[in-house]
């Protein structure tokens, strides 16, 4: 098949712009959940590093973390995640990185031996890792914290600080307290330090405002403004990385080993350094390397001043923080409540899969209720609103019904517009209008994307391929091999634009022109040339019925009930007139009538406009300047839905 296209081992190179990605490693005996999923390509040199990290069920640690990080791993895998590499922190080279890290800490002075208290279990009996206890968190009064965090209201925690604390390996036994020998790492010296880094981080990274630095460049961390203490870096357990001993053992240490908090975050680099032997031109290339790191709100405290801290006082010049992901990075929460493992509540794992939805649909409506400035709900309502309104009859409408086109009309031949090969005039004598527009939208993808903005990214892509909708309605048909022209090049755009929300969209979309892969340009340009054979047109997406919300609300509600997985059938028993209902009262109509470009741009922008309103009335503290601020968007979203009914009425 012939293609005419115009043309225009990954280690950091110098003068180029580099970029480090990680996102926070989860632990491997959990199944991730949607929020954990959450977390582009400008022709950059990238690498992007995740792994699991260690414990807690009856089988050894070994078979344990095999367990699961083949199940995280499968699992990313299946969401289309594009890790460069996907590690875990049980290798020999996360323990010799780790060692050495806490030998330069001892060498240079921030290590000092403390005696506490810590959880004891007599039944089992031995000292409890923090996350093998639980109970009521002394702050907010949550039953169900961790013995390091609570996750009702986001403190770090002591696990001696718990009330009623409880065995987690059996909630029978007595947990009581021993006081017990540790080194700690003295936050307290290093903290003047952390604090100047931290400044001066957030000013050329651009953070967002977040728990630590707000908008105006003030540390607000309870932790720093009441002044950091000496914390642990040694446990007394049976796994984890050996606490090194060189010489004679002077602070009685022997036996005990790394506490995960330490030891966790060193993961970033010993991962690298699976993937490459020459991880330190990544971990040790501050000049050249940019690291971007994504979490969640509950992991910023650990990324912004105790991993800094501890490359500070490590002494050699680490690549560290250039920019954290993105605003305050909030939580995706489930239908009006928390995901929860032990109550069965949400989606995890495999189970997104098993629901029949496509990957990149998930992607897709994951990311565009990327909890960024607010927490943010996870609806199944919308989720099938954003598939069938804003993907199959806004975005994949586009590309079909101009491939489509192209293999009826030209037998699958681009034909000649008389556009030469190169970037198309913004004065040209026809589209002037319409090739401004495309180049203004490439620029606010560009720009939201440097900033690390992803949901607004992903809006863009959408915008654009709206615009093409509406050029194909608007446009002269006497001018039509030209048109053609111009709308397939603009999908060849969408290929790059779409490939870091949707790969494989992109990769479908490539196929379908039968084009190689490209990078997100500036500018509208004639790439694909008159001749250019492009390949069989598909539908990219799929109908959900509407009633299928029902059936995987309940499904996933906690309680075990049968329920179909193809999302493509309505829910056995339902009818047809209760799902248009349901749509009916979101306020997202979808007729079985072809709908006009006007139809489609108009529910594109409702269902934009509803989730602002979401994240407006999400956000805290209440203020009469944001009721009046909700109360607007709510005006807008009125107003956008009495004229959706009127143009479905004409």
């Amino acid at each position: 098949m012939a293609q005419k296209i115009r043309s225009d081992e990954g280690l950091p190179k110098e003068g180029e712009t580099n970029v480090l990605i990680t996102s926070a490693l989860p632990y491997c005996n959990n199944v991730p959940h949607l929020g954990n999923i959450i977390g582009s390509t400008r022709n950059r040199r990238t690498l992007y590093i995740c792994g699991t990290t260690t414990l807690k069920e009856g089988i050894s640690p070994r078979e344990l973390c095999d367990k699961y990080h083949l199940l995280h791993k499968e699992t990313y895998e299946w969401f289309d995640i594009g890790f460069d590499y996907f590690g875990r922190t049980s290798s020999p080279a996360h323990t010799e990185i780790a060692q050495e890290i806490y030998s330069n800490l001892g060498k240079n002075g921030y290590l000092e031996k403390q005696y506490k208290d810590q959880t004891y279990c007599e039944g089992c009996p031995k000292f409890l890792a923090d996350r093998f206890v639980e109970g009521i968190c002394p702050h907010c009064g949550f039953e169900d914290a961790r013995g390091d965090q609570c996750d009702g209201c986001a403190r770090t925690l002591d696990a001696i600080e718990l009330i009623k604390p409880r065995c987690m390996v059996d909630k029978t036994h007595v947990v009581t307290t021993k006081s017990s020998a540790h080194m700690y790492l003295k936050l307290d010296v290093i903290q003047p330090r952390t604090e100047e880094w931290i400044k001066q981080s957030w000013k050329a990274g651009k953070w967002s405002p977040n728990a630590v630095i707000n908008a105006d460049g003030e540390i607000i961390d309870a932790r720093m403004k009441g002044g950091l203490v000496p914390t642990p870096l040694t446990r007394d357990l049976t796994w984890g990385v050996p606490v090194p001993i060189e010489g004679e053992d002077t602070y009685g240490m022997k036996g005990k080993v790394l506490y995960v908090w330490f030891d966790a975050p060193i993961g970033y680099p010993s991962i690298t350094a699976k993937y490459t032997p020459e991880w330190k031109q990544w971990w040790f290339n501050h000049k050249n390397v940019r690291l971007y790191q994504f979490m969640g709100k509950d992991n910023v405290y650990f990324h912004t001043v105790y991993w800094p801290s501890v490359q500070i006082a490590d002494g050699r010049d680490w690549t560290t923080l250039h920019h954290l992901s993105t605003n305050r990075v909030e939580y995706l929460n489930y239908e009006g409540g928390k995901f929860s493992k032990s109550n069965n509540r949400g989606v995890f794992g495999p189970a997104a899969k098993d629901t029949g939805i496509p990957s990149s649909v998930w992607r897709y409506y994951l990311l565009s209720t990327r909890p960024e400035t607010a927490d943010a709900m996870f609806s199944w309502s919308e989720c099938i609103i954003g598939n069938n309104n804003v993907l199959l009859n806004n975005f994949g409408n586009f590309v079909n019904r101009t491939l489509k086109f192209v293999s009826s009309q030209y037998a699958g031949v681009i034909p000649d517009g008389g556009d030469p090969p190169g970037p198309l005039s913004p004065n040209d004598v026809h589209d002037a209008e319409f090739i401004s527009e495309v180049n203004g939208l490439l620029k606010d993808y560009i720009d939201a994307m440097d900033a690390v903005k992803l949901r607004l990214g992903l809006q863009t892509v959408m915008l654009v391929s709206n615009r093409g909708n509406g050029y194909l309605q608007s446009s002269d048909p006497n001018r039509c091999a030209q048109v053609v022209s111009r709308a397939v090049n603009l999908i060849y755009v969408l290929s790059a634009l779409v490939y870091p929300f949707m790969p494989a969209t992109s990769e479908s979309i490539l196929t379908q022109l039968n084009a190689p892969a490209r990078a997100v340009s500036a500018t509208l340009a004639t790439d694909v040339l008159a001749g250019h054979t492009i390949g069989k047109p598909e539908h990219l997406f799929k109908r959900i019925e509407e009633n299928m919300a029902d059936v995987w609300r309940a499904k996933f509600a906690g309680v075990t009930k049968e329920a179909s997985n193809d999302p493509l059938k309505a829910a056995p028993g339902s009818s047809k007139q209760k799902g248009k209902k349901g749509s009916a009262k979101s306020g997202a109509v979808v007729p079985n009538a072809p709908k006009t470009p006007e139809i489609i741009a108009l529910e594109t922008r409702i269902a934009e406009q509803g989730q602002a309103v979401r994240t407006l009335k999400a956000q805290t503290p209440k203020t009469p300047e944001l009721d009046n601020e909700i109360k607007g968007a709510v005006d807008v979203l009125k107003k956008l839905k009495t004229e959706l009914e009127i143009l479905q009425k004409a």
